[in-house]
């Protein structure tokens, strides 16, 4: 890949403050990951959109907002760019409207602040549209946030690691943690006081009624099955645990907290790693030793990795080898001398 030409990022904090579903970490998230963007990776500060639904914030991240802040960084896009995305907030699992092609395995989402989900389906069609020759990298602090970019090539996770066979262990939170996961009841039961429509329908029939053509593309009749014609792929997602866990929320007073302030588990596992290996640290060894770190701290939860062979081996959001400024520094003397 050619050095990028431009960095452009979306950071999307949701804690729901004020709400049953309320988690104390994922603002915390995004401003951290926003500082490490700018300090380490050499984002432009105009370059980096931060939605979250904190108090007084200008933008809220509704799933429109968030999907319109994708679609326009993607649109600035070109070949070499670099794009980044990060999530802190609840996911959830939602079966499929039918079965597709005789199975009848959930589906994952993100819960933006208004509840309009945004599915797999969904970034599968964002990561599509990316110009060929740029790259489009997804961390996702958010429980069953495995696989979240559709259709992506798992690199790290459960089928991998076990032959060919997802594990079927479902994480719980700690008693000391919250769980950044929103049942599918939960989901249905907001849903359904809002928009009026019975409670026993899908949540397709709810988000339809709410939200028209801002619903999820999977809900609409025109949306595409899997089958879809093979192209160069550079999406790359770093999950916070696998389809079938939990991630965990952290409160501030807990001892794996980030300086103190509440964060998720693996915002701040990715923090620690970055923070102790100087670049570049791969997308598999990011993934890899952020496991290690969860491990440590004695957090059930194993975050993946999804994308192509080559990516699983690329920098983390591209980042060269620091160049040391010794020759640049030897080579002054020389030019005062001219």
């Amino acid at each position: 890949m050619e050095s990028a030409k431009k960095k452009l990022a979306t950071l999307v904090g949701c804690n729901y403050a004020g709400t049953p579903n309320e988690l104390q970490g994922c603002i915390n998230d995004v401003v951290a990951m926003r500082d490490t963007l700018i300090n380490r990776f050499g984002f432009a500060s105009g370059d980096v959109t931060v939605l979250t639904d904190e108090r007084g914030s200008p933008v809220l991240p509704t799933g429109a907002n968030i999907k319109r802040a994708l679609a326009d960084m993607v649109a600035c896009a070109a070949p070499g760019d670099v794009l980044f995305f990060h999530y802190s907030g609840h996911g959830t699992l939602i079966p499929p409207v039918k079965a597709h092609h005789g199975h009848g395995e959930c589906d994952e989402a993100i819960v933006p602040c208004d509840f309009n989900l945004i599915t797999d389906v969904d970034f599968r069609r964002l990561v599509d549209r990316v110009p060929r020759g740029a790259s489009f990298t997804m961390v996702s602090d958010s429980c069953h946030s495995g696989g979240l970019i559709d259709l992506e090539k798992e690199q790290i996770g459960p089928a991998v690691l076990s032959g060919g066979t997802p594990a079927a262990v479902a994480s719980t939170p700690t008693t000391r943690t919250a769980a950044r996961f929103l049942p599918y009841t939960a989901v249905i039961d907001h849903l359904s006081g809002v928009s009026g429509v019975d409670a026993a329908h899908h949540v397709a029939e709810h988000l339809l009624a709410l939200f028209g053509t801002d619903a999820s593309a999977k809900f609409h009749h025109h949306n595409h099955d899997a089958e879809q014609p093979a192209r160069p792929d550079d999406g790359i997602l770093l999950s916070g645990c696998q389809t079938d866990e939990t991630s965990a929320d952290v409160p501030e007073d807990d001892e794996a907290a980030a300086g103190g302030k509440a964060c998720g588990a693996f915002s701040n596992a990715i923090q620690t790693v970055l923070a102790s290996h100087p670049p570049p640290v791969s997308n598999r060894e990011l993934v890899s030793m952020a496991r290690r770190v969860l491990s440590e701290q004695g957090f059930e939860q194993h975050p993946c990795l999804y994308c192509s062979d080559a990516n699983a081996e690329a920098p983390f959001l591209w980042q060269e080898e620091e160049k040391t400024i010794a020759v640049t520094a030897a080579a002054e003397p020389a030019m005062s001398a001219l």
